[in-house]
């Protein structure tokens, strides 16, 4: 990859800071090497691109400790104030986190926490959530017993049943989706199972209910590959540690992932990973033969750009889509297959109110 930019040089810090092993002599140098050139402005560009990429409690502890050990004592101090600065943010995210889905639970709306918590000990921008409880419900408990404002909602918003509530006192937005996933709603196959297989995991002081691996991995590919089109860091840790835990059951994930038409998607998502990881550690994730064989393409054609790792949108993930779209058709989904037919029209859509207006927010 090349660093001819310093936002790209400074992510690729970042990547060695999370992903490599400290002991290792060609890591340790040049981490060290790049510490020793830190300066004020730049320390700050490489915390909002820390912040952006969900990373900045994992890099910069590591940092830290790297800067105490140079000496650096004055920019340490400033790298601990940053963590401090962010910790505060993640507990006072995680009280009314920990408040939300209790007053859900109590008012029969069953939730599990998504996405947000996958990047522990960082924590997402938003507070993301799904249940099957009816979308009244969930409005009018949201509404009269935590005094949220429900943020106006998309096109996108509305195709995905998905809401979006702002509660008095938490700066971060909380997203709702509700009995069903992906950019257009298109993916029931996934949330049949979801809420059966869920876990109970303790954060800090609270306990939330989370997805399982598998889950994970099938949602985070959803967010990637089929409607971000881009990796953020916190993407390639989450699921590589994922993966090297040996928790992760690839039978089911094939399984699942080919019922809802975005296998290959899941395949070459994880590759990607892989050979990203392999690019900073020499080796990349223990991959069963069956996911590599079923990638469309690897890291090569994946691109840092605008802050994260751009996945190309033609004809890559275009390919993607209309395998995803295939198999909903072939299995009789009908309502589905109209839902994700309608993408590339909001896409279109989207892009050109970015364009003239500055924000697509109206449409996604």
């Amino acid at each position: 990859m090349e660093t001819s930019c310093q936002p790209e040089i400074d992510f690729n810090f970042l990547s060695e800071l999370v992903l490599t092993d400290p002991a290792s002599p060609g890591p340790a140098t040049r981490i060290a090497e790049t510490v020793l050139d830190l300066n004020p402005g730049r320390l700050e560009a490489i915390v909002e691109l820390a912040a952006k990429n969900h990373v900045i409690i994992r890099a910069f502890s590591r940092l830290s400790q790297l800067l105490k050990m140079n000496g650096s004592t004055d920019v340490a101090d400033w790298v601990s104030l940053a963590i401090e600065k962010e910790n505060s943010r993640i507990r006072h995210a995680l009280g009314f986190l920990n408040r939300i889905c209790a007053t859900l639970e109590q008012n029969a709306c069953p939730v599990t926490v998504i996405k947000s918590l996958d990047h522990w000990p960082d924590l997402g921008s938003d507070l993301d959530l799904y249940t099957d409880a009816e979308p009244a419900r969930v409005v009018d408990v949201m509404f009269t017993k935590l005094a949220a404002k429900v943020e106006q909602r998309s096109w996108g918003d509305r195709l995905a049943n998905k809401w979006n509530f702002l509660v008095p006192g938490l700066p971060e937005l909380v997203e709702v989706h509700i009995g069903r996933l992906g950019q257009t709603g298109e993916q029931t196959a996934v949330t049949e199972s979801l809420s059966r297989r869920t876990r109970v995991i303790n954060v800090g002081q609270y306990s939330f209910r989370v997805l399982a691996p598998e889950d994970r991995i099938i949602i985070s590919t959803l967010q990637r590959m089929y409607r971000h089109f881009y990796i953020r860091l916190c993407d390639v840790i989450d699921n590589a540690t994922l993966v090297e835990s040996e928790c992760v059951d690839f039978t089911y994930l094939h399984r699942l992932g080919s019922a809802a038409g975005i296998w290959e998607g899941i395949a070459t998502y994880l590759t990607i990973i892989s050979g990203y990881v392999k690019s900073f550690r020499g080796r990349g994730i223990a991959l069963p033969a069956f996911v590599t064989g079923s990638t469309k393409f690897g890291v090569d054609k994946v691109h840092y750009r605008r802050d994260f790792l751009r996945v190309p949108i033609l004809p890559h993930s275009m390919n993607l889509y209309a395998g995803e779209l295939k198999t909903l058709l072939m299995r009789g989904e009908v309502r589905n297959s109209l839902r994700l037919s309608l993408l590339p029209g909001l896409a279109t859509a989207a892009a050109l109110e970015l364009k003239i207006l500055g924000s697509d927010k109206g449409i996604w």
